[in-house]
């Protein structure tokens, strides 16, 4: 599949949210990411506000996470940190599910807890990605998060936090995309780093992919696809 520069770009969502990042180093990353073109930069809840300043005027949006990264926050919780996103400037959230609840087969908890964070996201005009992570799932649970997805009509569904044991397989995305309405998009995250791994996840239907690496990527496309 033939891409271009900006077409790679506007793949990634460059990821800010490593704990050990300073205040330079996040501010230093929203700056990186503008002077790329990026889709989005997804940074710490906190820095949300100056991501969204630095940010202003460019086509990259400025994203952070809820319930991140074991999704375990009492919903309201969760509703809380979106609000508080939408007011710092966020123009798409990911969150995570409520992963234990999942593995219980409680999902009118997992349904009812989306569709709160989703509430809030879209009376904003905003984004909402779902993050699953998937290393702890099994098929049927991973299916059955698509649909609930699905049936609320979230943006995007995404595989991992970067966090957890495991980041996104070419078989999850495979199901995944299968198990999903064309509506809802695919977010590849955790071990894209490389423009080969990315080229290949956009093979598999994937439209966003959370990076760190963002730089030696996108200086890659610059040379490859110029």
């Amino acid at each position: 599949m033939d891409a271009s520069y900006s077409e790679v770009a506007k793949m990634i969502d460059h990821s800010l949210l490593n704990p050990t990042l300073t205040c330079q180093d996040l501010e230093d990353g929203c700056v990186l990411a503008r002077e790329y073109d990026v889709a989005s930069v997804c940074i710490m809840p906190y820095a949300l506000r100056r991501c969204a300043e630095l940010l202003d005027g460019s086509t990259v949006a400025p994203s952070t996470t809820i319930g991140f990264p074991q999704g375990g926050h009492a919903t309201q919780v969760k509703r809380a940190e979106a609000i508080q996103a939408i007011d710092d400037g966020g123009q798409e959230l990911d969150m995570v599910v409520n992963i234990s609840k999942a593995l219980s087969g409680d999902w009118a908890y997992v349904r009812e807890d989306i569709h709160a964070v989703l509430l809030v996201t879209r009376e904003a005009g905003q984004k909402l990605k779902v993050i699953f992570e998937n290393c702890y799932l099994s098929d049927d649970q991973k299916i059955k998060l698509c649909e609930i997805c699905g049936e609320l009509g979230v943006d995007w569904v995404k595989t991992s936090t970067g966090y957890g044991s495991g980041g996104a397989t070419h078989e999850d995305l495979k199901l995944m995309r299968e198990h999903s309405p064309e509506t809802v998009q695919v977010k590849a995250a955790g071990g894209i780093r490389t423009l080969d791994a990315l080229l290949q996840v956009r093979e598999l239907g994937v439209t966003r992919v959370g990076a760190s690496r963002t730089k030696d990527i996108l200086d890659e496309a610059k040379t490859r696809l110029a």
